[in-house]
């Protein structure tokens, strides 16, 4: 098959048709890269292709946790970009069911674990080989602020993205034989669908927690590819949160107790 690419750079991105993903992808047309766009709405691809242009890139739905959906959709990826991939960007997720860990159905637990986790680990297994022929490439992975500190109940959700976190960082040392940078991204409260209306009003105007526009993780995914950070935090200030969760957990756990008690009151309401 010709490559559909003509030679631009090339990004591949689950999870692309709302959200972050599809921020991303609009931001990276707009600078002319080839945008490999992945989701399980064949909606929300169509809406972001009839956006960027079917030119500007390959739309095909995907469900992550599918390993041979998943390997024939990157076997597509790579004959329209010559064998190429550039940045690969893990960013589909779900928080889940929301609810206390003791009480959760056991399919429930185990949906979050496929898409956040094992998803992750099978888009990583069929991108490395592109990844390893392309010089400079980068495997990024949208983590979240919940890989800083379990968020008290959505547990599970919490557990993948510290799992999400460890992973990439045995990856940014692995993947140097290669070539391959690996890096996540540690987002706070991102202005999409999947944040729940009571952390939305508890939400304040400015500082770490205040909510962040899914551009701004577009804009974050674009400064990545040039760098060789490990840890991306958005906003910034996530990182003095990391740095108070080293020093002081106990006190942070307190803090999140009575965060989760305000949540109790306003889920009440």
């Amino acid at each position: 098959m010709m490559s559909q690419s003509n030679g631009r750079k090339s990004i591949f991105i689950t999870g692309a048709g709302s959200g972050m993903g599809r921020a991303t992808a609009i931001r990276f047309a707009r600078e002319g890269w080839f945008v490999g766009a992945f989701d399980i709405s064949q909606a929300g691809l169509t809406a972001l292709e009839g956006e960027i242009g079917s030119g500007n890139g390959l739309f095909q739905t995907l469900d992550v946790a599918d390993a041979a959906a998943f390997a024939a959709a990157m076997n597509s990826f790579g004959e329209a970009t010559g064998g190429q991939l550039d940045l690969m960007f893990s960013n589909a997720g779900i928080s889940g069911a929301r609810g206390l860990f003791d009480e959760m159905s056991w399919d429930d637990i185990m949906q979050v674990v496929n898409i956040n986790f094992l998803g992750v680990m099978i888009g990583i297994r069929a991108a490395t080989p592109l990844l390893k022929q392309t010089p400079g490439s980068l495997c990024l992975v949208n983590a979240s602020s919940s890989a800083i500190w379990g968020t008290a109940g959505i547990a599970i959700y919490s557990a993948t993205k510290h799992a999400v976190r460890g992973l990439v960082e045995a990856l940014s040392i692995e993947l140097k034989r290669y070539g391959v940078r690996a890096a996540d991204l540690l987002p706070g409260l991102i202005d999409t669908p999947i944040l729940s209306d009571s952390m939305r009003e508890m939400a304040p105007k400015a500082g770490m927690w205040r909510l962040v526009p899914p551009s701004e993780i577009a804009d974050t995914v674009f400064a990545a590819y040039s760098s060789d950070r490990l840890h991306w935090y958005v906003p910034e200030e996530l990182r003095d949160f990391h740095r108070q969760v080293v020093d002081d957990p106990e006190g942070v756990r307190e803090e999140r107790i009575l965060l989760a008690a305000q949540m109790t009151a306003l889920n009440g309401k």
